[in-house]
């Protein structure tokens, strides 16, 4: 790979490609590598300690690699890992460098498109029992209530590429359901997992009309724009090559493939180990 000082993308497999898309869209003129961990995936059943390990690992490998700024683009690692990691290690690692989420930039806005205060939450086992998004939504929009539910098969339908057949319908509609018992009027329904956006067809016909269902990659792509604007002392380090390349710690022929459900263009991975 030239010289460079890319943007780190990471996930702990292939949900963050979702969002790369989104933030090479409005940034095309960026440099940006992209991690996925798919040999340790997945990340939503693991422990609190398991999940920080894990992506502490993969932020010291997007240093190594000269990234300025690590985006998490995984609600599990964003929920379990990102805070010690801004607050502990950084300042032990790097000072220079900065490591960001996708639940802040959520929490800050997905208040706004609710007009009952009811916002539903289908995540990962592990986001749901971090609290994250209740917690970070009260501090912006304190009159909403937040009704959580796991999904915890989604993934894996997803990743085997099943989420498209008949089968999958069945545990589309049992989560769905079961998220919309909590509550009567949640009119904004929040995909807090980077992977669910490939369900949003399915999810719809399970749905009032009416209610609102939102992804993170276009919230999570303007917010790094503005914080580009407001940190020109990280803007200044990011080259801009326009490059985009893509590595995995599990079997790259397996990314490459799984990886066109996820990002529109064909790409070719290349194995890296991190520990």
């Amino acid at each position: 790979m030239p010289s460079s000082q890319p943007i780190g993308i990471f996930d702990s497999g292939y949900g963050g490609l979702t969002v790369l898309q989104q933030i090479v869209t409005r940034l095309p003129q960026y440099d940006f590598i992209y991690l996925g961990d798919n040999a340790r995936a997945p990340y939503g059943n693991r422990s609190f300690e398991t999940v920080y390990q894990y992506t502490l690992e993969a932020v010291k490998w997007f240093f190594k690699m000269d990234s300025p700024l690590v985006i998490l683009a995984c609600n599990t690692a964003s929920a379990k890992a990102l805070r010690t990691i801004q607050q502990n290690d950084l300042p032990r690692i790097n000072k220079e460098k900065r490591v960001l989420g996708v639940i802040r930039p959520t929490t800050e806005i997905i208040g706004s498109y609710t007009k009952t205060g009811n916002i539903g939450v289908l995540a990962t086992t592990g986001t749901v029992q971090s609290d994250s998004y209740p917690i970070e939504i009260n501090k912006f929009f304190p009159q909403t209530r937040v009704f959580q539910q796991a999904c915890p098969l989604w993934v894996p339908l997803i990743e085997n590429n099943e989420h498209n057949n008949v089968g999958a319908d069945y545990f589309v509609k049992k989560y769905i359901d079961q998220l919309l018992k909590k509550a009567n009027d949640i009119d904004t329904i929040l995909l807090a997992c980077t992977h669910y956006p490939l369900l949003k067809n399915k999810i719809q016909q399970y749905i009032p009309s009416a209610v609102r269902i939102v992804s993170q990659g276009e919230i999570v792509a303007n917010s790094l724009v503005d914080y580009l604007q407001r940190h020109p002392e990280i803007e200044n380090r990011c080259s801009k090559n326009g490059l985009r390349v893509f590595f995995t710690t599990d079997s790259t022929a397996d990314f490459d493939q799984h990886a066109s459900i996820f990002y529109d263009e064909k790409l070719t991975s290349t194995h890296v180990h991190i520990e």
